[in-house]
């Protein structure tokens, strides 16, 4: 099969057409032909080496973490799909590999595809969904009449985020530049901050949640717009020493992570609020819930652009632009 690698980490290389075998299954693993492969800058970031330290890969590398297609082959212990069945996944960690013509991906980070979705508008959904998903329920367990600050509203989990927030019964602000407010509004947003021109600290207080997905002074000053008690939680960084904990990280791991989130910790404590970092996980069940408001029209994709298999390159270029609205897919059919 055609698949696109890295050898390397690189910032300035590009991805490598390779030929390579399909992958072979596990006795839980389904064999998917993938139709269509969502980007994310967690790509860009795993390809420059910026995540080497907690997720250390070994090379050459397929990368990708969306995808949507149809099983072509079962485990002998899968007991939910069978073949033909129409799927997208976001594969665990150590197992992803969507910039590929195959994936053998474990059943229990696969759902079916929603029905009202085309292969591309689902594939654009696993990582960013679960990512909302996780933050914003099980994280912040956020209720009806909270407020919720969503920082890059237009970006792939921002679009995602307000719509999940808003369908929670809260009143939602996110960060976005002008010509992006109609569409936000549209997706649910009620309070728009035109980050070239206005400064959030200076509009938004005693909030419930913070969504970070910015730098660190863009956390530090999220900080001081929570309620004593509210929540920050950062899908951008630092991490902190509970997350080295809970993927098990080596002791020099856990020792690097306690130190650069040391300072942001400390300016939580001082001000009274609780920061935690998210590195969102595969879960095929939060997917097959998040499929269930998608096809109730709680939730929909937001596609900026899909390119062609062969223009991967430049769409993971355009990922690393900062200009997307929503989410770049990969078109394999």
């Amino acid at each position: 099969m055609k698949a696109y690698s890295i050898s390397k980490y690189s910032k300035v290389e590009k991805l490598q057409l390779i030929e390579v075998a399909e992958p072979n299954i596990k006795e839980n693993e389904v064999l998917v032909e993938i139709h269509a492969s969502g980007l994310n800058v967690l790509d860009s970031k795993i390809k420059s080496g910026e995540f080497k330290l907690i997720l250390p890969y070994k090379f050459p590398l397929i990368l990708g973490h969306d995808v949507a297609g149809v099983i072509t082959q079962i485990g002998k212990n899968v007991k939910q799909f069978k073949v033909g069945d129409e799927v997208y996944s976001r594969p665990s960690d150590f197992h992803i590999g969507t910039f590929a013509e195959f994936i053998a991906i474990n059943e229990k980070d696969l759902a079916l595809k929603p029905k009202n979705l085309s292969m591309v508008e689902a594939a654009s959904i696993p990582l960013v969904a679960l990512t909302v998903w996780q933050a914003l329920i099980e994280k912040a367990n956020l209720k009806k009449g909270q407020k919720v600050f969503i920082q890059a509203g237009s970006g792939g989990v921002g679009t995602i985020a307000i719509q999940l927030a808003k369908h929670l019964g809260a009143t939602v602000a996110t960060t976005a530049s002008e010509k992006s407010f109609a569409m936000l509004k549209n997706l649910g947003a009620d309070i728009l901050i035109d980050y070239k021109t206005e400064d959030f600290e200076t509009v938004l207080k005693d909030y419930d949640v913070v969504l970070n997905s910015q730098d660190t002074k863009t956390l530090e000053k999220s900080l001081r717009i929570l309620r004593p008690g509210g929540k920050a939680i950062s899908i951008s960084g630092p991490p902190t020493p509970e997350f080295a904990k809970s993927i098990n990280a080596p002791w020099f791991v856990k020792i690097v992570l306690s130190l650069i989130s040391s300072g942001i910790r400390r300016k939580a404590s001082k001000l009274g609020v609780d920061y935690s970092f998210l590195f969102m996980r595969a879960d095929g069940k939060q997917l097959q819930d998040i499929s269930k408001l998608i096809e109730k029209g709680v939730i929909r994709p937001v596609v900026d652009k899909s390119f062609s298999f062969e223009q991967i390159n430049e769409a993971l270029e355009y990922v690393e632009s900062g200009r997307v609205k929503g989410k770049v897919v990969v078109n394999l059919k």
